[in-house]
């Protein structure tokens, strides 16, 4: 196969993935522990469960990151006092591996097709106005167009004297992260969001080592420190990551010869 072909036949597949991605709006479910599919987001929410004592939500003090030690690679804090803006305030390790770059300071949204976009700042105005933390199940996609599917959790919490304005989270991918072939996510789009309700049986798991963290990525970034939970009220900067214009740019250099064929 030349170049070219071999060319529009990636782009053939990434096109079709991404229609794929963009079919259909993203599903709500009924609420529930049994939304969550991966042990690790049981142990974070029950974690916040019990952070809360008698009060609404937790601060973002009252988290220890000794407690949940091996957790945090894939721990996330998220900066929601906009919820159309909210910003990565602090990210794992194994998270900003798994997207590719430093986390820290980028938008939350950004890596987000734009109708979960829309529907996730919905999502996230009323798991802080109910105090209730909310279920993300997604598909992500590399450029390659290798896809996962992701589970996310959200789980709402202070930050000094006002109402909840932040979250605590995390991210796991559930199917099998070599079909990504090494590469990281680059966009994401909205399966199914459900708020998860305290008081509901959860599932027993036999396995209580998380899961290994990923692989590493073809394309190298600079190392993102672990996990340390501090203070700051400094606006980051916002970095601008739209993993779609990749696909645009495939399609000017490679349109004609597609459609040729």
């Amino acid at each position: 196969m030349s170049g070219t072909g071999f060319a529009g036949s990636i782009l053939q597949r990434c096109v079709g993935a991404l229609n794929w991605i963009r079919t259909g709006p993203p599903r709500d479910g009924s609420t529930g522990y049994g939304v969550m599919k991966h042990r690790n987001s049981h142990l974070l929410v029950g974690y916040w469960s019990r952070l809360r004592h008698l009060h609404d939500v937790p601060d973002q003090t009252d988290i220890d990151p000794r407690d949940i030690k091996r957790l945090l690679p894939y721990v996330f804090i998220l900066d929601a006092e906009d919820p159309a803006r909210p910003i990565y305030r602090l990210a794992g390790t194994a998270l900003c591996e798994r997207f590719g770059f430093e986390l820290k300071g980028t938008g939350f949204l950004a890596h987000w097709e734009a109708r979960s976009a829309t529907a996730l700042v919905s999502l996230l105005e009323q798991s802080l106005k109910m105090r209730q933390p909310v279920c993300l199940t997604s598909i992500g996609a590399s450029v390659d167009c290798g896809m996962v599917e992701l589970e996310t959790v959200l789980a709402p919490i202070k930050f000094g004297s006002r109402g909840p304005t932040r979250f605590v989270g995390m991210i796991q991918v559930l199917s099998d992260a070599n079909l990504l072939c090494g590469r990281p996510v680059a966009f994401q789009r909205l399966a199914a969001s459900q708020l998860i309700r305290e008081g509901d049986p959860r599932p027993v798991y036999h396995n209580s080592e998380p899961p290994p963290p990923p692989p590493p990525m073809l394309r190298g970034h600079p190392k993102a420190p672990h996990l340390r939970l501090i203070v700051s009220r400094d606006k980051p900067a916002v970095m601008t990551f739209a993993a779609e214009d990749i696909l645009t740019r495939m399609f000017n250099t490679f349109g004609s010869q597609l459609g040729a064929g």
